[in-house]
């Protein structure tokens, strides 16, 4: 039951196009596609082969979670790209400071004389 609700709070959250097209597009060719359909067509004979087929429905929750682990090592990479530039950021930033307060100096040595 519990993953009943898991799968309709999924459904829930899915975007249109996820509703649309449930599928997502193959990179494989045609011919690599036909063969594809023509081995999961046939009967397994090895045991293990045979055990797979039990899971097939599971493809779709896998697609989505390979889908999901992409997009978080994505957010992953754009957080640190973003940190390093603002870690950049504030240095430039530390040096302008610096440089406005040695000029605010260098003008009241000036005004001093």
């Amino acid at each position: 039951q519990r993953i009943l609700r898991l799968a309709e709070m999924c459904r829930r959250l899915e975007t249109e196009d996820e509703k649309v097209l449930p599928f997502y597009p193959s990179s494989l060719a045609e011919w690599e596609q036909h063969d594809a359909r023509r081995v999961l067509e046939e009967t397994p004979s090895e045991p293990l082969a045979q055990a797979l087929q039990d899971y097939v429905g599971l493809e779709r929750f896998w697609q989505r979670f390979n889908k999901a682990k992409l997009e978080e090592k994505a957010l992953e990479q754009a957080l640190a790209a973003l940190t390093n530039r603002n870690q950049h950021l504030r240095q430039l930033l530390q040096q302008y400071l610096q440089g406005v307060a040695l000029n605010q100096k260098m003008l009241r040595d000036l005004h001093a004389l």
